[in-house]
């Protein structure tokens, strides 16, 4: 199932956000080397994950992660304007209707074919989201293997600068425009995956 949950991370002691986090310090501390704290040790959280914060979890019946992401109001700050404007050519998107992709996480425990079944179904997911909300535009901050495949999903997307070097990486940043065609845009692309999301508050999310 798809969880949609508001939180912030004083929702640590939910089994939901536990196994986010831990996947989320999983994927990008252990496996990717990124330059991040981690609480206790087991849980990857940064300045971003605050009542602010919006986030899509896929996760199994046991409530176990399986796919996130964290979405960041661009009405505030956010990781593209507070640590990589340089990224973009011009000023950086922002707006009530624009929300910033972030931590896009996809567990180190699956498989190949299930690993692309569960990215399509959060980008599926993520695009939902946005029309029954009324997000028109998302953005975010890539390296360049996961822009690149993001670039060719399908949907309405545009590198908003050149990339630059960050450490060992080469990033860029992207601009998703959000439209009533985006569904068919994904089927074209065979990323269309839809699963319903379930809204829930992250105080009652252990208990879903």
């Amino acid at each position: 199932m798809v969880l949609l949950v508001d939180s912030t991370v004083n929702s640590i002691g939910d089994m939901v956000f536990q196994s986010m986090f831990a996947a989320r310090k999983s994927v990008f501390i252990d496996l990717l080397k990124w330059d991040l704290p981690a609480l206790d040790g087991r849980f990857e959280i940064d300045q971003f994950d605050d009542e602010h914060a919006r986030y899509l979890i896929l996760t199994d019946l046991d409530h176990e992660h399986l796919a996130s992401a964290r979405l960041l109001p661009t009405t505030r700050p956010h990781i593209l304007d507070s640590l990589f404007p340089a990224l973009c050519d011009g000023n950086v998107p922002r707006g009530p209707r624009v929300w910033e992709i972030t931590r896009f996480c996809l567990g180190r425990q699956l498989r190949a074919p299930e690993r692309r079944h569960r990215r399509n179904q959060l980008v599926s997911a993520l695009a939902t989201h946005a029309l029954e909300t009324g997000i028109d535009t998302y953005t975010g901050v890539a390296e360049m293997a996961w822009l690149q495949q993001i670039l060719g999903f399908g949907w309405q997307c545009r590198a908003l600068g050149e990339p630059l070097p960050s450490g060992r990486s080469l990033l860029g940043a992207l601009e998703i425009t959000i439209t009533p065609a985006t569904p068919a845009e994904l089927a074209a692309g065979g990323v269309w995956s839809p699963i319903i999301a379930h809204e829930m508050p992250a105080r009652r999310a252990a208990n879903a």
